[in-house]
């Protein structure tokens, strides 16, 4: 039988899947709070001078002898008194941490589709929590800073590998409900990351304390099984029977006979047409790489810019935070309800939302400040936006996966993830260009938003159509027929 067939007879999303999966999206708790650190840690309160007139030049042991801090919390501005000539270290350490996601995306990405999932995810676990209490700990800003560094890279990393891992330790049914959970647990996150901010403003303790759930997580991560996927798509068939064999007795089944056909197109470990090269050498994989690069880039850039012109919130600092989490919240069961449904699946889902969100920023353009009414007020229509542009975000990622064969799905998603981070370093610069006009920023997401909706109908549809294992699979006249026959199955069935 065939690993789809497999997943059949063992469940596809029985208890013990449960239990792995559910362990695997309380892990984006953490990654929530590894990425949002530097939002409160490094937030610059109120101050005054005692001097009229400070130099740029003033050292900073003379500077603090002259500022005076107003608020009853602590940051790596009012410990090493960044401000003024020093501000702009604070949004370096920021840079840093996401010039290490790209990184990490990359690299991360390319070893687990070699070395596997689980080594490559507890090796990238381990690091993030090593280099978070170096953060914590650091005992001057250079230090601080490069292990922001290092934390993007290992963060960013494992978090790509463990969204994976939850994928293919189920079946393929249930990919978009696994992958919306991570996602909406991130978001739940950032909120908890505000209530954690709260009650802790010393900001060493609270690096610390947002820290700490990562070695929880570590310490059981070694119970995960391997992916079952990844070892039948590298011919490791043996292995993966008996991560089978695991599942189906973790779903409460007898002992069952699970023998798996050989794969045809596995990877050998000298298979030098691996990784991301693979996505260049073959002409289905390039172009789909393409679309969804450009896709991902757009998402970040609408999302990240949407947050900075849909009103900007003044007032708590912590409550701004948990408002930037749960407003991503609606989104989720929302993408849920039309992705699995066969009139619109993956990609007319994503067009929708993309598009969506495209003409509300359009729109924006045209209402007058302080005219329109509630429901149709320019940050009213901000807000619509980022809830689509969400919504798009969350599918993207599902979707992402289902169009790469599992060999490559790493090296896809990192790739992908890296044109995503892009686009979160240049949303903030778009605002900037309301210097040309108060609607330019808005026309700049509106115009991507309605190209990457109209460029996804170039992709496949996904929904209720059977995995890639290898590249081959793609391309062989098998898959093609059998992508075929369950698709006139399924629309028997209905």
């Amino acid at each position: 039988m065939d690993l789809d067939e497999a997943f059949g007879l063992v469940g596809e999303f029985g208890p013990r899947q449960k239990r792995l999966t559910a362990f695997l999206v309380l892990l984006q708790v953490f990654v929530a709070f590894q990425s949002m650190l530097i939002v409160l840690v490094g937030a610059v309160p109120e101050y005054h001078l005692d001097l009229e007139e400070i130099q740029t030049s003033t050292s900073r042991e003379a500077l603090a002898k002259h500022v005076r801090f107003t608020s009853n919390f602590t940051s790596i501005a009012t410990e090493w008194y960044l401000i003024r000539h020093e501000a702009y270290k604070v949004s370096l350490a920021a840079s840093l941490y996401f010039a290490g996601l790209l990184i990490g995306n990359i690299l991360f990405g390319q070893l687990s589709d070699k070395l596997g999932r689980k080594p490559v995810y507890l090796t990238g676990l381990f690091l993030d929590v090593i280099f978070g209490y170096v953060s914590a700990f650091a005992p001057n800003y250079d230090i601080f800073a490069m292990s922001r560094f290092f934390v993007g890279i290992t963060n960013g990393g494992m978090s790509l590998v463990s969204f994976v891992l939850t994928q293919e330790y189920v079946g393929k049914s249930f990919w978009a409900l696994t992958g919306s959970l991570t996602n909406l647990t991130f978001a739940v996150g950032i909120a908890i990351f505000a209530l954690l901010g709260y009650y802790i403003r010393e900001w060493r303790f609270l690096a610390f304390v947002s820290n700490s759930p990562g070695l929880f997580f570590l310490l059981l991560s070694f119970m995960l099984p391997e992916s079952p996927r990844w070892l039948y798509s590298q011919g490791k068939t043996t292995e993966a029977e008996n991560v089978l064999q695991y599942i189906a007795l973790g779903n409460g089944k007898e002992r069952l006979s699970v023998k798996l056909k050989q794969c045809t197109g596995a990877v050998k470990k000298d298979d030098s047409a691996s990784g991301v090269r693979s996505l260049i050498k073959h002409p289905v994989l390039r172009w789909r790489t393409v679309i969804l690069m450009y896709i991902w880039y757009v998402c970040s850039l609408v999302y990240y810019g949407l947050t900075l012109n849909a009103g900007e919130l003044g007032g708590n600092l912590y409550l701004n935070v948990a408002l930037s989490g749960l407003v991503e919240v609606p989104a989720f069961p929302l993408c849920m309800f039309f992705i699995e449904k066969s009139w619109s699946g993956r990609r007319k889902s994503t067009t929708a939302f993309l598009i969506f969100s495209g003409l509300a920023c359009i729109f924006t353009m045209f209402l007058p400040e302080n005219r329109g009414g509630f429901l149709f007020s320019p940050n009213i229509l901000a807000l619509y936006g980022k809830l689509t542009v969400s919504a798009a975000f969350n599918i993207v990622y599902i979707y992402t996966s289902e169009l790469y064969p599992t060999v490559v799905r790493n090296a896809g998603l990192g790739v992908c993830s890296m044109t995503c981070r892009f686009g979160g370093i240049l949303a903030p610069f778009v605002p900037s260009l309301k210097s040309l006009g108060p609607s330019v920023p808005f026309v700049v997401f509106g115009i991507s938003g309605l190209s990457a909706g109209f460029l996804t109908l170039l992709l496949p549809e996904t929904v209720n159509k059977p995995i890639a294992e290898t590249i081959d699979d793609l391309q062989t006249p098998t898959y093609q027929i059998l992508k075929n026959k369950k698709v006139n199955q399924l629309e028997e069935g209905n």
